[in-house]
């Protein structure tokens, strides 16, 4: 396991991210519950010790390389699925206030359990859907980013992260490369929810394990409160 280690550190500090020996620790400890976890419940189809030092821990991490995070700026991951991007960004930027939200309870007890090993601080799991979050007040419009690296199309991720975003921060999406089409297919919903594209960075992924984008998108005002519309509808009818 070592190796590997040493390989995620190599990697990180080419992007200009250096570990500490407790992160690195850290990442050591969320790969061993992410795999004994995943034994029993569904996490993720990566369980390999280098594919998850590349395609999950190094991949979520590298928008701290690629955006400038103010510091202790919230930030609140949406749909976090196996806390993905949100636990690597909080464990290379401890200063961060994290939010994971996620609508099965099995995986925000699994994310609480790592968040307890790690002795982690400013990261709350909570057990949500977008659709009654974005009813609270005490999250809606409240963060500086949401980030997201679900599968779902960017019309309809645009339609559950961008209530979330304050006026002036940023909904930011992980994509493959080829997104082009998805962020032109998105542009009427950026509009309808008060986003605005303002960048695209992209960047490949070490050993040819594919190229990334990071999909940059301005709050510009208010989203309108009939949004996120109700469950399942942002899927099957895309603004």
């Amino acid at each position: 396991m070592e190796e590997h280690l040493t390989y995620l550190k190599n990697c990180m500090s080419q992007h200009g991210i250096d570990l500490t020996d407790l992160q690195l620790e850290q990442f050591h400890t969320y790969f061993k519950i992410l795999v004994e976890t995943n034994k029993v419940m569904n996490l993720t189809a990566i369980t390999e010790a280098h594919e998850v030092m590349i395609k999950h821990f190094l991949d979520s991490s590298l928008l701290a390389e690629y955006v400038e995070l103010p510091k202790e700026a919230k930030v609140l991951d949406m749909g976090t699925g196996a806390g993905f991007p949100g636990l690597p960004l909080k464990i290379v930027r401890p200063d961060l206030k994290v939010t994971l939200a996620d609508s099965l309870n099995k995986r925000i007890k699994f994310l609480q359990n790592v968040i307890d090993e790690l002795s982690l601080d400013g990261i709350e799991a909570i057990h949500t859907r977008a659709e009654d979050a974005a009813r609270n007040a005490k999250m809606r419009d409240q963060y500086d980013y949401v980030v997201s690296r679900a599968v779902a199309n960017l019309s309809t991720l645009s339609e559950y992260c961008l209530p979330f975003v304050k006026e002036g921060g940023y909904f930011i999406s992980y994509k493959s490369s080829d997104c082009k089409e998805e962020i032109n297919n998105a542009s009427h919903a950026f509009v309808e929810l008060k986003g605005k594209l303002e960048d695209v960075i992209t960047f490949d992924l070490p050993e040819e394990e594919g190229g990334r984008s990071l999909i940059i998108i301005k709050k510009t005002g208010k989203t309108p409160k009939k949004y996120p519309r109700k469950a399942g509808v942002p899927s099957k009818e895309p603004l």
